[in-house]
């Protein structure tokens, strides 16, 4: 799924949930950013290189929507960067490790990492082995599930009619709930 879409329906979830409960401000941005960083991490690399002087910001923007095999040329350590970051941060077994961290340290889920793992459930459907499948089970494999392409134009189409629809759902559907 594009980034944007990744935010807009955790944003529309974390509307659901703070209808029920008190979600803390700070605990929804963290959620949306973690929902947003998984796609967004990867640029890093490249972002450094255009910061260091070499690259520049037309490498990164084509790198940030290039579709495969049209990415621009970068240097190996960028490229090797970008591409293990993207799945580091695209892996089950990386979110499971962290959560479980988390959980063994203070006996609790923390609300943000369900962005993460958001992010990757939706991912690993909406990724075809012809458009960056997602390696879920990065770093035993950097292989990903052959889902259906995100940027297939019914696809995205029905996506956003889904987020709209949400929308109005919820907006048409607000009643007092828990203070925010």
């Amino acid at each position: 799924m594009d980034t944007i879409a990744h935010g807009l329906w955790v944003g529309a979830a974390l509307v659901a949930i703070g209808r029920r409960r008190p979600i803390r401000p700070r605990t929804a941005a963290a959620t949306i950013v973690l929902a947003l960083l998984p796609d967004v991490l990867q640029l890093l690399p490249i972002l450094g290189w255009w910061v260091l002087g070499e690259g520049s910001a037309s490498t990164l923007w084509g790198y940030a929507v290039a579709v495969p095999g049209s990415e621009p040329a970068l240097p190996p350590a960028v490229e090797f960067w970008s591409h293990h970051l993207h799945c580091v941060a695209h892996s089950a077994i990386v979110a499971a490790a962290l959560t479980l961290a988390i959980w063994a340290r203070w006996r609790t889920l923390w609300m943000p990492l369900l962005g993460w793992w958001s992010h990757i459930v939706i991912d690993v459907f909406t990724h075809s082995a012809d458009y960056y499948a997602s390696p879920v089970l990065y770093p035993l494999t950097e292989r990903g599930f052959d889902g259906l392409a995100w940027n297939t134009p019914w696809f995205m189409l029905l996506n956003y009619l889904l987020l709209a629809a949400t929308g109005l759902a919820l907006w048409l559907g607000r009643r007092r709930g828990p203070r925010r």
